[in-house]
């Protein structure tokens, strides 16, 4: 049976739970494992909390190390094009600054690439699947999926693709590295389980708090007085950009060591960005929640991004149908979109189904301007070049 008939054939419960089994990903609490036979603490800003850790994949630098190279590695996909770096590329805060992504035989997916900054934080991994809670899980998707094929892996040449690894003399030392307990073993040492839980440890260490804002916060620098201006608008009630940007990783599904089980929030919304038929509808296969549950209400629901690097994330949405941010901020104070003509013509301002936090905002251009001047703020330029997650082959 192939991988993807396997997964779906389980159903979402069913396929995430043999997923987490499989590969692990269950999270647990994080203790405090600094300096102990190689495991990693992550370089933490002081004001974010401690993250959870996977149940079955220990954090060590060995693994994340590896990860790091099979992030870069285009000899992963099938046809030896594509690597996970195609589409999460390290300057643009690992996304890849096209409206939709391509995959490696040229298939082009319906949405765009995510930001892999502070991903270990993200309580649901994708833009609209509320079943994908673990890196682990979640990483078998562009691996193995064919609609839309991403990574191109499939029956026909996984063991393939795995071979190119075995035959490399350096991966097999650094699998040895990262997984001394399989080697010897009566398994391949290098097999797709390994693969998956080092590069899901190299996305845990992703982390991005070093922005002007974060330094702001510290209260080692001050914003210009633009920068303030849009900062009050951002956190205020007029703009209320807070109500979906409002944790310190500037998103609204957040989940960490802290955390309670059965309390963390996962809500998706509909920000009024299309209405085709004027009964609410979003073109397909793009229709957010209601494409998992079918639930007339989740037409158009989708998670709301973290903004942190957001300057250099665009286009926006989940189809990178809005080009800048100062076209974000246009939408957002009409309270959603109207496309006049063509295929997706429309009003999404009268959606029935878009959220109420999506409103008319009456603001003018100079608050336009100060809030994307206060969004600018929240680049990390020390993220977007720092060499521990470069490309380890890059200048070689």
């Amino acid at each position: 049976m192939s991988w993807h008939r396997f997964l779906r054939g389980l159903g979402a419960g069913a396929c995430l739970a043999w997923l987490l089994t499989a590969c692990g990903g269950g999270g647990t609490t994080v203790t405090d494992t600094s300096g102990a036979d190689g495991d990693v603490t992550l370089d933490l800003p002081g004001h974010f909390p401690q993250p959870q850790a996977a149940a079955d994949n220990r954090l060590t630098a060995a693994k994340v190390e590896l990860g790091r190279f099979l992030f870069y590695e285009r000899r992963l996909s099938g046809n030896g094009q594509q690597s996970c770096s195609s589409c999460h590329q390290q300057d643009k805060a690992f996304t890849d600054g096209l409206a939709s992504s391509v995959g490696s035989t040229g298939m082009t997916h319906p949405r765009n690439a995510q930001s892999l900054g502070n991903v270990v934080y993200n309580a649901t991994l994708t833009w609209a699947g509320p079943a994908l809670v673990a890196l682990e899980s979640q990483m078998l998707v562009p691996i193995f999926g064919t609609d839309p094929v991403e990574m191109g892996v499939n029956d026909g040449n996984s063991e393939e693709v795995l071979g190119r690894l075995r035959a490399d003399s350096g991966y097999v030392a650094r699998f040895s590295q990262a997984f001394p307990e399989a080697v010897g073993g009566s398994e391949p040492l290098i097999n797709w389980q390994r693969v998956v839980q080092s590069i899901a440890s190299f996305q845990r260490t992703l982390i991005t708090g070093r922005s002007k804002f974060d330094e702001y916060r510290a209260g080692r620098v001050q914003l210009t007085a633009q920068e303030e201006r849009g900062r009050v608008l951002f956190f205020g009630e007029k703009a209320e950009c807070f109500h979906c940007h409002g944790s310190f990783n500037f998103n609204d599904q957040v989940v960490h060591a802290g955390s309670r089980p059965g309390f963390i929030e996962t809500p998706f919304h509909n920000t009024g960005l299309y209405n085709i038929d004027g009964r609410g509808a979003f073109p397909e296969p793009n229709r957010g929640l209601f494409e998992t549950t079918f639930a007339p209400g989740d037409m158009g629901r989708f998670r709301a991004p973290s903004l942190r690097n957001v300057e250099v994330t665009g286009p926006y949405m989940h189809d990178g149908s809005i080009r800048t941010l100062e076209d974000v901020l246009d939408f957002y104070a009409a309270g959603g979109r109207l496309i006049a003509s063509g295929p997706y013509a429309g009003d999404g301002r009268l959606n029935p189904f878009k959220s109420e936090l999506v409103s008319r905002i009456n603001l003018n251009s100079q608050e336009k301007a100060d809030i994307v001047a206060f969004l600018r703020t929240l680049t990390d330029h020390a993220f977007l070049t720092d060499p521990r997650f470069s490309d380890p082959a890059a200048g070689r």
